[in-house]
């Protein structure tokens, strides 16, 4: 589709894709994709499960790229959308706008990893190679006027991927999240020591508040989760996407496929009053980084949010010496406990030249807003002075 000296095939599922072409094409380090949320495993669960099909809005459409010679050369994960949830790039005011205009906005193209708003490559092309990193980008634009889509969106992509896509007149969009740094810390006392006084007063109260009257916390990973572990975390998902949402994006039946799946890469914390869990988050784990998702609880403990999805994400970084902790979307009570602010990206192509040109308006403001917001969030960081490392 996109040159003559590629060829492109629109798979209708990851299934479609053998396992070893995917991660082949996925960054990987001695053949495990750095990214958990890149693994054809992780994509297997959220289609075999139901969670990212047709019928809940999210038609795979994944682009496959082959040489001449017919090597697979690149790979871009892509789904078809009937609506703008579980992308957390909102995107619903375009939407109206052009159906109050009397066009059509569903169906998009989306590039994303569904329900996951974590920054990886989406343009996968192990050799990095620009013309075939383009070409992803051209056949993207070529399947939208196939399948009469409005647009295309790439979200959560790193800035590189975002500076292609601008050079080829795609609109770019930031937004800002809040990652932990680990500085090679010692403990979670030596993470305390880079702090302001009363910011290490305020944690050290809620971690002792959050684990009163005996509750502990248990890291499980691999062959230690079992089916009533899920049983419970899935207890404390759906109360707490009740709650947000109205209904949870992930059903029962994913959590298992993960454990059998990729359950080395998941690290479930729970939080045990006894023998019986109240509370839990879902973390998976990258080469050098925690990934921070799901999180619910069965019964209010004060402070016990913060530790089991901050707190203890922290000491787990700390203990098995990864770089970041990501804690996904939104937060800027974050700040206080050590997380600091970061510009996420993202890309946008879109077909009908007058919702383009108003977009491209809309982001023109946007973009120094978001900029100066993170200025600001900055100087809210809860470091004592001269202890924070620019990165």
């Amino acid at each position: 589709m996109p040159e003559p000296s590629f060829t492109a095939t629109i798979h209708p599922s990851t299934a479609s894709i053998p396992p070893a072409v995917w991660n082949g094409l996925v960054p990987s380090s001695g053949g495990v994709p750095d990214n958990p949320f890149l693994d054809h495993a992780f994509f297997r669960a959220l289609e075999d499960s139901g969670c990212a099909t047709g019928k809940t809005g999210w038609q795979p459409q994944h682009i496959l790229l082959a040489d001449a010679a017919g090597t697979p050369v690149g790979l871009l994960p892509l789904f078809l959308k009937s609506h703008s949830m579980g992308e957390y790039v909102f995107d619903h005011g375009w939407a109206n706008a052009l159906e109050r205009a009397g066009g059509r906005y569903y169906p998009k193209l989306q590039g994303s990893v569904p329900f996951t708003p974590a920054t990886a490559p989406k343009l996968l092309v192990p050799s990095d190679d620009l013309e075939t990193r383009a070409a992803l980008l051209q056949t993207a634009q070529q399947l939208a006027g196939r399948l009469e889509a409005s647009s295309v969106h790439l979200t959560f992509v790193p800035e590189s991927e975002a500076d292609l896509a601008g050079s080829l007149d795609w609109l770019r969009r930031v937004d800002t999240q809040f990652h932990w740094h680990n500085q090679g810390y010692a403990s979670f006392e030596d993470f305390l020591e880079t702090l302001s006084s009363r910011k290490r007063k305020t944690i050290r109260r809620e971690r002792r508040d959050a684990l009163a009257d005996g509750i502990t916390v248990k890291w499980l990973t691999g062959a230690e989760i079992e089916e009533r572990h899920w049983d419970a975390f899935f207890d404390f998902y759906e109360d707490t996407g009740a709650r947000k949402w109205g209904r949870p994006y992930l059903n029962r039946t994913f959590f298992s496929l993960l454990g059998q799946y990729m359950a080395d890469r998941v690290v479930l914390m729970l939080a045990y009053d006894g023998p019986t869990p109240i509370a839990g988050a879902i973390n998976f784990r990258g080469r050098d980084r925690l990934y921070g998702r799901n999180w619910g609880a069965i019964r209010d403990v004060p402070f016990l949010h913060f530790e089991v999805c901050y707190y203890q994400a922290i000491d787990y970084a700390i203990a098995y010496k990864l770089a970041v902790v990501e804690a996904g979307a939104q937060g800027e009570h974050k700040l206080a406990r050590g997380y600091e602010p970061v510009l996420t990206h993202s890309v946008h192509w879109i077909a009908h030249p007058g919702l383009r040109r108003a977009v491209a308006d809309y982001l023109e403001d946007e973009r120094p807003a978001i900029e100066q917001q993170q200025e600001m969030l900055e100087t809210f960081t809860p470091f004592r002075k001269g202890e924070r490392q620019d990165r």
